[in-house]
Order: C-alpha cells, then sequence, then structure tokens
C-alpha cells in the first residue's frame, strides 16, 4: 500500500465517522462537530494529493487547504452563534425539539 492510500483511507475513515456524528446526534454542537471532522477530512485529502501529485512544488494543495481551514472557522463561528441564539429562545440545544422558525 502507496502512502497516498493510507492518507487517503484515513480521510475516509474520518470523514464517515463525522458524517455518522452529523447525522445521528441531536445536540446542535455535536453535529458542528461531526461536521469540522468532515472538513478536516477534506483538508488531509488536499493535502495528501498535493504532496504525491505531479507538481508538489506549485503549492496548490495548501492553499486549498489554508482557504478550508479559514471557510470552517467562519462556519464554526456563525454556527455557535445561531446555537446561541436559537438557545436563548428554546432553552435547548436539542434538534428534535427546535421545530418552528418563528420569532
Amino acid at each position: 500500500m502507496t502512502p497516498l492510500n493510507g492518507y487517503l483511507l484515513l480521510a475516509a475513515f474520518l470523514f464517515s465517522i463525522g458524517l455518522a456524528g452529523a447525522l445521528t446526534r441531536r445536540n446542535a454542537i455535536l453535529v458542528l462537530a461531526g461536521i469540522e471532522l468532515m472538513l478536516n477530512a477534506a483538508n488531509l485529502n488536499f493535502i495528501a494529493f498535493w504532496r504525491y501529485g505531479t507538481h508538489p512544488e506549485a503549492l496548490t494543495g495548501t492553499m486549498f487547504a489554508i482557504f478550508s481551514i479559514s471557510i470552517a472557522a467562519a462556519e464554526a463561528a456563525v454556527g455557535l452563534g445561531l446555537i446561541l441564539a436559537v438557545y436563548r429562545h428554546f432553552k435547548t440545544t436539542d434538534l428534535d425539539e427546535i421545530d418552528s422558525l418563528k420569532g
């Protein structure tokens, strides 16, 4: 097995754990943690394909990963802000109990 295959298997494992966490959890914060895990698996793919690609001196994979990390940080900030606003209104972070978007 090549090192690229090892990285891709690890990324697929991380992505599947994140997907399972995002789909099965009821707590909104744990759903966000699952989404972050999926984004980190995508970053691992970016870096692995860059490193074992035809032109690793081009730094395209690292630029994609840095851009993805900045998007993930913005997503986490906005997501936590939304969760705090919903918690103040409904007094819960359980996604099954939040069934209306009325103000």
